[in-house]
């Protein structure tokens, strides 16, 4: 455990100025505090807090930070209030231990809903002050490296994913990429084990097998950049973490042999002439390989980052991949929004997070969504993605997810562009509004006053902005139908009885059905959470049974139609955009799973047959537009399970078998049918379909089947 002098050392020594008090108070402060509890691993428990402290000082953080790092569990784990805090070390670091607190669990809640709201809550705090969120990245590191000492299976998985969907993502974004990488790579150890322990060995293997090539090419690039007047600059490799290579594999369907980029070659000049210059030296020397320039230089990341990357065909033809930059850019890449402390620690637009458009886009998203769980769906989308970069008519840059679409650019300028889209023109050119923007794309977005969002937006927008917008529109609307609705059917009811339907009558009897106004009253009466004869009777006092009601008649007397909401009873449909009880059937040429993007094909006699929107067979009914119907999955999902088909090829040799469907034994996939297509002296061709809850669900498989040397390739499979 860290000793008290050498934290208050290791502070001074790049904050000479620091408050060596403060820190010795908040040390022995804390130390009292926590007292003799201990940690899973049977340590005292005051050595985390030292520990999270001590990690803060790699990134040379304020003392206040420091300070909160050793408070940042009394609030939660002892008898000790955030008045104590206040009362002892003022209101900055009484903030500051409030904003990394996690809460408690909460009672009666869903365990993805506890993440929610803490997460709610998270965002609300660092977007005062972006320390609460270095102290809290620093406290998750320090959580993720001793959880193997947490006993329990299922509590060590869910920690391990939060910090994958959450915590890495976040640390992304402020361009903490080693810290990303590190928190990635400790959580792929617990999910994916033998995975991890599959990649590690290829890589020890490569770089045994590849070491004298790697530094016949380092020298190589050494050489040609003095002979070309820059003999300062610093060339070395950096290697690929185990959880980047996987995730590589798995999102761009590629086995590990044929990345090129496992290795990357970093030059690190002194300045941005420099940098191009060395581009230039690269160049002409080796040729390179189209696609593969990006200039983050000239068009920086979100986060910060600048760079040059490049690939090239290097010594022996090799795929080399190639990034370029400053020593600023090299420090900022490694610590990303830490590395301004050491210049700017009393700078309160650093300390400020509403400066950073993404946060101030999840500020957004939080006050557009219904509930927490929804807002942290739409934070996952907003945080996780790779980069394109799209200019406005006026030159303004603007990011977004690959995959973004006109309707993403248009909710990203303002939320009333977005609302009033009918049009885009990509480089001067109309296109649909589900088109796939690019990078360099100048987006022009036509509006109309008289134009709203269509529901149907939900299902190709991309940025988790867009999608909140969109279902805030839908939720407005689906409840002024259901207002409507309720009024017919208490107009009706009332009418029955002998009375008219007076709201002011209804206002008196509020508190008996708990509602704030008749709005909202009606609105349940519509959607049928509360019955028509429930609100006769205590508002008319009748006492006789009422007759019911033809469901019919009131709803033909609408001038909108209503679907009614499915009930507990009913088995729920799977596919949103049908009608209830319709006969529907999965495809088996393209055996779509739920996250596919699908479509329905009216069948005579046969109901609709559900495909995917990449399934050749579409095709065929290419001249039968008639027949297509808009449909999507059902959110929920998770209790369904559906068939994927996969197509392997596993070497011809003892125990292959064996270790493909234990892959997927593990990954709870259930094989449902097996078939060798093909086999040779070397390989077998298989076929595997295999029982998923969704597509994520099989790309894990898969992915973790790429992992196993005994499997040459492997795919998802349409015929």
């Amino acid at each position: 455990m860290i000793r008290q002098y050498e934290l208050v050392e290791k502070v001074k020594s790049y904050d000479p100025d620091a408050d060596e008090d403060l820190i010795n108070r908040a040390y022995v402060f804390a130390m009292k505090a926590h007292g003799t509890q201990k940690r899973a691993s049977g340590a005292p428990y005051f050595s985390h807090p030292v520990e999270v402290a001590y990690k803060l000082t790699q990134f040379k953080l304020d003392t206040a930070s420091i300070a909160t790092a050793l408070l940042h569990d009394t609030v939660e784990d002892t008898d000790v209030t955030l008045d104590d805090i206040e009362a002892s070390f003022g209101k900055e670091i009484r903030n500051l231990v409030d904003g990394v607190t996690k809460l408690s669990r909460l009672e009666g809640k869903t365990e993805n809903m506890n993440q929610a709201e803490n997460f709610r809550k998270l965002l609300i705090a660092m977007s005062e002050d972006l320390r609460v969120l270095l102290v809290k990245l620093a406290d998750r590191m320090h959580n993720m490296e001793t959880l193997k000492f947490i006993k329990n299976p299922e509590k060590r998985q869910r920690i391990a994913r939060e910090t994958v969907e959450i915590y890495a993502a976040l640390a992304e974004r402020i361009g903490m990429r080693n810290l990303k990488d590190d928190l990635q790579d400790l959580a792929f150890a617990e999910l994916y084990p033998e995975a991890r322990e599959s990649i590690v060995k290829r890589l020890d293997f490569l770089r045994n097998a590849e070491s004298a090539e790697l530094n016949k090419t380092l020298e190589g690039i050494k050489q040609k950049l003095a002979a070309a007047g820059l003999p300062n600059a610093a060339v070395h490799g950096r290697e690929k973490k185990p959880f980047s290579i996987w995730k590589k594999m798995e999102n761009k369907n590629v086995e590990f042999e044929q990345l090129s980029d496992i290795i990357a070659f970093r030059i690190v000049v002194d300045d941005i002439a420099e940098c191009y210059q060395a581009l230039g030296v690269i160049h002409a020397e080796w040729h390179t390989i189209p696609g593969r320039f990006k200039d983050y230089i000239s068009t920086p990341k979100s986060n910060g980052y600048q760079s040059l990357h490049t690939a090239v065909l290097g010594p022996g033809q090799q795929r080399v991949e190639i990034q370029i930059r400053t020593k600023e850019m090299e420090e900022l890449s490694e610590y990303g929004l830490a590395a301004h402390w050491a210049y700017k620690q009393n700078d309160k637009a650093v300390r400020d997070g509403k400066q950073f458009r993404w946060i101030r886009e999840l500020l957004d998203i939080l006050d557009k969504s219904s509930n927490a769980e929804e807002f942290l769906e739409n934070t996952k989308l907003e945080m996780y993605h790779d980069q394109v970069f799209c200019f406005s008519p006026k030159g303004d840059i603007l990011a977004f997810p690959r995959g973004a679409t006109p309707v993403d650019f248009a909710y990203a300028v303002h939320s009333g562009v977005g609302d009033t889209c009918v049009g885009a023109k990509i480089n001067g050119r109309i296109v649909p509004l589900r088109t796939k923007l690019k990078n360099g794309d100048q987006i022009e977005i036509i509006t109309s006053k008289t134009q709203t969002p269509s529901p149907s937006w939900e299902r190709f927008v991309v940025t988790g902005k867009a999608k909140s917008e969109i279902r805030k529109y839908v939720r407005t609307q689906q409840r002024n139908e259901y207002i409507n609705l309720g009024r017919a059917v208490l107009t009706k009811t009332f009418k029955q009885e002998g009375e008219e339907l007076n709201e002011k009558m209804i206002e008196a009897h509020l508190p008996t059905f708990n509602k704030k106004n008749v709005e909202d009253l009606l609105a349940e009466v519509g959607e049928g959470l509360i019955s028509r004869q429930h609100v006769a009777e205590v508002v008319i006092g009748a006492r006789k049974p009422l007759e019911p009601v033809s469901n019919n008649s009131i709803i033909s007397s609408l001038s909108k139609p209503f679907r009614k909401k499915k009930t507990s009873e009913t088995n729920p449909m799977p596919i949103r955009g049908l009608m209830p009880n319709m006969a529907i059937h999965f495809a088996g040429c393209c055996h779509p799973l739920p996250g596919d993007r699908i479509v329905g094909i009216v069948t005579t006699g046969k109901g609709i047959n559900i495909h995917t929107m990449d399934c050749e067979t579409l095709e065929n009914y290419s001249d039968s537009p008639e027949r297509w119907i808009d449909v999507a999955w059902e959110r929920d999902q998770t209790e369904s399970q559906h068939v994927g088909r996969i197509r392997a090829h596993i070497s011809h040799e003892p125990s292959a078998l064996a270790t493909v469907t234990n892959v997927i034994a593990k990954e709870m996939g259930n094989i449902s049918n097996l078939k060798i297509v093909n086999r040779s002296i070397d390989f077998f061709e298989i076929l595997i379909d295999i029982e998923v809850r969704d597509l994520p669900h099989l790309n894990n498989i898969i992915a973790n089947l790429r992992s196993k040397e005994v499997v040459q390739s492997v795919e998802r499979y349409q015929t």
